[in-house]
């Protein structure tokens, strides 16, 4: 899977608010802040909502970008950021009394989540989800949506070593965590029936 791209053009012409640039922004962003949300969120945290929360953000703060070819790194930041509160609150309706977390995170059928529903995937998850959150984002974004680690870097705002030392981490306790679920298994039978 391809990471965002966005014309920088198309984000300057969002920043100066010319007609309809911004919701053709929003439009190329969202698959991207999509996939980020649903594979970085984590169980407790609903993907959708957290994309919008951060898609709202975007649009409200475009004018604070200063650079539009630091979009992707901006965008990324904010996903952080909400995914982070998310997170917290799904931590604390665990404990007020009343609240059941399990209805919280349930969504409707839809095709993506019938698809989420098979094994493999559930187990994919599963074993991203084991990982420390600095390691799982490395591997999302350098594995699954094929970033460069420099690239990784400059939105982290993190040094290159640091990228590589966090991803050789995330590689080694994935490939435990996936023996572990059995996932070798089920992973080389997806791709021969590919």
């Amino acid at each position: 899977m391809a990471g965002l791209s966005v014309d920088p053009e198309l984000v300057e012409r969002a920043i100066r608010d010319e007609p309809g640039a911004r919701d053709r922004l929003l439009e190329a962003s969202l698959p991207a802040v999509l996939t980020w949300t649903t594979r970085l969120g984590g169980p407790k945290v609903d993907p959708e909502d957290a994309a919008h929360d951060a898609l709202m953000i975007v649009w409200t703060k475009l004018d604070a970008l200063r650079s539009p070819q630091r979009y992707s790194a901006w965008l990324y930041g904010i996903v952080r950021r909400v995914l982070a509160a998310h997170r917290r609150r799904a931590w604390v309706k665990r404990w007020v009394p009343g609240v059941d977390p399990e209805l919280a995170s349930e969504r409707s059928a839809t095709p993506a989540a019938e698809a989420e529903s098979s094994e493999l995937i559930r187990g994919v998850q599963e074993a991203l989800e084991k990982l420390p959150p600095k390691q799982r984002e490395v591997l999302v974004l350098c594995e699954l949506e094929e970033r460069t680690d420099v690239e990784v870097a400059e939105m982290l705002g993190v040094p290159l070593g640091t990228v590589k030392s966090r991803l050789r981490l995330a590689r080694a306790r994935f490939a435990q965590a996936a023996s572990r679920l059995k996932l070798d298994r089920g992973l080389s039978a997806h791709k021969e029936g590919a």
